[in-house]
């Protein structure tokens, strides 16, 4: 007998979680903020989300939600297309190549080696969007970038492993 339709919806949108968080941090980060200087240094909370559920729950996060939702930053945010989506992968592709280094790992190592990839994916992000707009970004906003956006990885992450535990516990 087949599952009634709202089990059936119910499963879908807890399996389609991770993705719809992430897509509802490429809304915020691209929602006009009334703070001097901010589009300048936002940080990069689709890198923390990618990262985030890349490590945790990557049956549920996959490549291609990293290539579609980077190409959405991309178009919405107005930056050189198809830099995000790349690097967005090239992380996914990163923490899935050292995945066995997470598994049961501590907060504190989790939060490190985000403090590692983050750098690198905002240097690499300026360095192509450099290649595709000829564009020289300021060494000073892309060091302030990448230290905001380590700097907010406990809050978001936590935020995250909320609405993990509240809906894919179990799962």
């Amino acid at each position: 007998m087949r599952a009634p339709l709202l089990q059936r919806v119910d499963a879908w949108l807890r399996q389609a979680l991770p993705g719809l968080l992430t897509l509802l941090l490429v809304l915020f980060s691209v929602a006009p903020l009334r703070l001097p200087d901010y589009a300048a240094v936002t940080p990069g909370l689709v890198l923390i989300s990618v990262f985030y559920w890349t490590v945790h729950r990557p049956d549920l996060f996959r490549p291609w939600h990293a290539c579609v939702l980077g190409l959405l930053d991309d178009v919405l945010s107005g930056g050189a297309l198809g830099v995000n989506a790349m690097v967005l992968v090239l992380v996914h592709w990163s923490v899935v190549a050292q995945h066995r280094f997470f598994v049961g790992k501590g907060f504190a190592l989790v939060w490190g080696a985000f403090g590692v990839v983050a750098p690198l994916a905002i240097a690499l992000t300026a360095m192509l969007s450099l290649l595709a707009a000829r564009v020289l970004p300021d060494p000073a906003v892309v060091l302030v970038q990448a230290l905001l956006t380590v700097a907010l990885y406990p809050p978001v992450a936590w935020v995250l492993g909320r609405a993990q535990r509240l809906f894919l516990a179990g799962r």
